[in-house]
């Protein structure tokens, strides 16, 4: 089946490889694109210039959250911006296509308590047997560099052996969200950790000239689906399974793995409130060390300070709710 199926689609195609040659990701572009191709090939659009009216209308038809449907107006702009490049459009249709009013998103926030207690029942159900006690190890370990390192899923699955450098104890982030790499310190703890684990995979591996640092099936790369499977089949056990709820202008999240990365920018806050120092003046050396483009961007963590907070943030909601 053709990705694009719509008058548009040959431009469409045309437009993701011209980005893909600029060196842009075009991962989020080909699912806000699909969807509005889809779109203009149900309407039945016949060939012809796309008048801002039929934006209007697919801002209002698409079933999805606002924040999503922002998101695709967002990349068919863009698109529509290099058709008019190519002098097919005079004008971009959806130059004055304003976005919809997006929802507060409050990310769940674990406690360290929590997080300790998630790890530790982690820990207690690697399997023992030879075959399975270097995946479950290696899963262990990625949460672990999540929750007490502040990374994104994808880095610590894309980590290289010789990216972890013990003698200084830091972890080398080559190359993930916006192409940026850094070098980070790695807490005395989770070092000791990762050595034991590297312990174990070199033993285990002798005979194998494996790159990965974390190891899946068949000696292959540790996925990302078996690691949210291991994350949220432990955050049932341990009693915080909860669904997503929206409750008047805000987007309570549920628990996933990226709310481990969420709750060390919280939580190292915090500690910096509690010892009487400005957050605010930690942002730059926290954006840093998460990997953010711009500091702004870790500004959105100090909307949440705590778990606690996060709580009664959620009570306040549904209390209003329920007064209405």
């Amino acid at each position: 089946m053709k990705q694009f199926e719509s008058f548009l689609a040959p431009l469409i195609q045309e437009y993701i490889a011209y980005r893909q040659i600029l060196g842009y990701a075009t991962k989020k572009s080909l699912s806000h694109l699909k969807t509005f191709d889809r779109y203009v090939k149900e309407k039945k659009i016949e060939p012809g210039l796309l008048q801002p009216s039929f934006f209007l209308e697919l801002r209002s038809d698409l079933k999805i959250e606002p924040r999503s449907v922002n998101g695709v107006l967002s990349s068919v702009r863009v698109f529509f911006q290099f058709l008019v490049r190519k002098d097919i459009y005079d004008k971009n249709p959806l130059q004055d296509i304003p976005p919809l009013p997006e929802n507060d998103i409050v990310p769940f926030v674990f406690t360290p308590e929590q997080i300790d207690q998630l790890l530790s029942t982690i820990c207690k159900r690697l399997r023992k047997t030879q075959y399975s006690y270097l995946k479950d190890l290696s899963q262990y370990t990625a949460i672990l560099l999540i929750a007490r390192c502040g990374l994104r899923i994808s880095e610590p699955l894309r980590l290289m052996r010789h990216h972890y450098r013990e003698e200084e104890k830091t972890l080398y982030i080559e190359k993930t969200k916006f192409k940026k790499d850094r070098l980070i310190p790695v807490p005395m703890a989770v070092a000791t950790e990762m050595e034991n684990y590297l312990a174990v995979r070199d033993t285990l591996l002798e005979n194998y000239h494996i790159p990965y640092f974390l190891i899946g099936d068949h000696r292959g790369r540790l996925q990302q689906n078996t690691v949210s499977y291991t994350f949220h089949k432990a955050v049932k056990d341990i009693g915080l399974d909860q669904p997503r709820k929206v409750i008047g202008n805000k987007n309570f999240s549920s628990p996933t793995p990226h709310s481990l990365r969420h709750a060390f920018a919280v939580n190292t806050l915090k500690s910096i409130k509690d010892r009487g120092k400005s957050p605010q003046n930690a942002l730059p050396v926290l954006a840093a060390y998460m990997g953010h483009s711009e500091y702004k961007h870790t500004i959105h963590y100090l909307k949440v300070l705590d778990a606690e907070h996060r709580q009664a943030l959620f009570y306040f909601a549904t209390s209003q709710k329920e007064d209405i």
